[in-house]
């Protein structure tokens, strides 16, 4: 196991900036999951890593070995990563043995410790006695193991994964994600994984790089991510929150922001400081309540606009009262009808700036 050391990392394409000053440490035997929409610079990232991209800016350091900077460039074989890829890339004339072992040849191993590596590679990701098969014998979940199997064999210090469950159906994909838990867990590798998809990051990783547009918005574990967003960008992102905006009153002595949410004064957790606010809120953050209770307790009001039902209640949209460019989305447990006003009782949240100053 290795860790992975950026070092205000750039890389342009012409006039645009795919990867943009990102710097971020992964320690010896982490997953890291790199996470973002399309086109946030996540694959661009991981193939400056591997050095299939050179970078304009910046450092790489695995280990203790410097691998790129404004020096020196250490090619992609002489870098002993292992990669795994969307695509399978498995030699269909081959067995998954010779698959599996091919690199060993390459690398003139000699033949009973290809054996050994490439048993010990196949019993790891639960493919013992799959050597004989081809590819073609296999399903999808099957082959990307192979490929897996394949890096272990190698025995490197470092894995690089580029969205290797996106062409699995979403069953398979969650039988697979707790595959990859496990082949983590027990080989020890370093693991550095790209997806856009929060909730594999979430399932995965015990840490996770967020970027857009180039840049590193926030890392952290899942769940700080999911209770601490950095930004409106993290927030907005993980777990899809709304976005409404207040203003930030006072910073109270136990870290509570005191905010007015159309009119109404609430305390609500978050980082901003006094002034323009933004008020992040998931579906679970919100109760709903009798209109005439809410009015009462002078609690912020609503009208809904819609409801779908999703299994464990209805989804609600729902348009706040003097925030008409704000929606919001809570859950109910019987269906409203459209235009039916109703309370708002907060019971989570958390309160980001309103610009997050890039």
């Amino acid at each position: 196991m290795a860790s992975l050391t950026l070092d205000r990392l750039g890389k342009s394409f012409g006039a645009g900036r795919a990867v943009d000053d990102v710097s971020l440490t992964v320690q010896p035997g982490a997953f890291l999951a790199l996470l973002g929409p399309s086109g946030c610079g996540k694959t661009t990232l991981l193939r400056l890593v591997a050095g299939l991209e050179r970078p304009t800016a910046g450092a790489i350091r695995i280990g203790e070995r410097v691998v790129c900077d404004d020096r020196s460039f250490v090619e992609p074989e002489a870098r002993g990563l292992g990669m795994v890829f969307q695509s399978y890339a498995l030699w269909p004339h081959m067995s998954v043995a010779g698959n599996v072992g091919f690199g060993l040849k390459v690398q003139g191993l000699t033949p009973a410790e290809r054996r050994r590596r490439v048993a010990a590679a196949l019993e790891t990701v639960g493919l013992g006695g799959y050597g004989a098969r081809r590819p073609a014998e296999l399903s999808g979940g099957q082959r990307q193991r192979v490929a897996l199997a394949r890096c272990l064999a190698l025995e490197p210090p470092l894995i690089l994964l580029d969205e290797p469950l996106a062409n699995l159906d979403a069953h398979l994909r969650g039988a697979m994600q707790r595959e990859f838990r496990r082949i983590h867990r027990e080989s020890g590798t370093t693991f550095v994984y790209v997806t856009h998809d929060q909730s594999e990051a979430m399932a995965l990783a015990d840490r996770i790089a967020v970027l857009d547009r180039g840049r590193l918005q926030q890392i952290a574990s899942p769940t700080e991510l999911w209770r601490a967003p950095a930004n409106a960008m993290v927030a907005g992102f993980i777990g899809g929150a709304a976005m409404l905006p207040v203003d930030v009153v006072a910073v109270e002595p136990d870290g509570t922001r005191r905010i007015t949410l159309a009119g109404q004064v609430l305390a609500v957790p978050g980082l901003a400081e006094p002034g323009a606010g933004l008020l992040a809120l998931r579906p679970a953050d919100v109760e709903l309540l009798p209109i005439e209770a809410a009015r009462a307790s002078r609690l912020p009001t609503a009208v809904v606009t819609d409801s779908v039902y999703r299994g464990d209640g209805f989804v609600c949209d729902l348009r706040v009262e003097g925030l008409a460019d704000a929606p919001l989305q809570a859950v109910a447990t019987a269906a409203l009808e459209p235009g039916a006003a109703v309370g708002l009782r907060l019971r989570g949240g958390w309160v980001v700036p309103a610009s997050d100053g890039g």
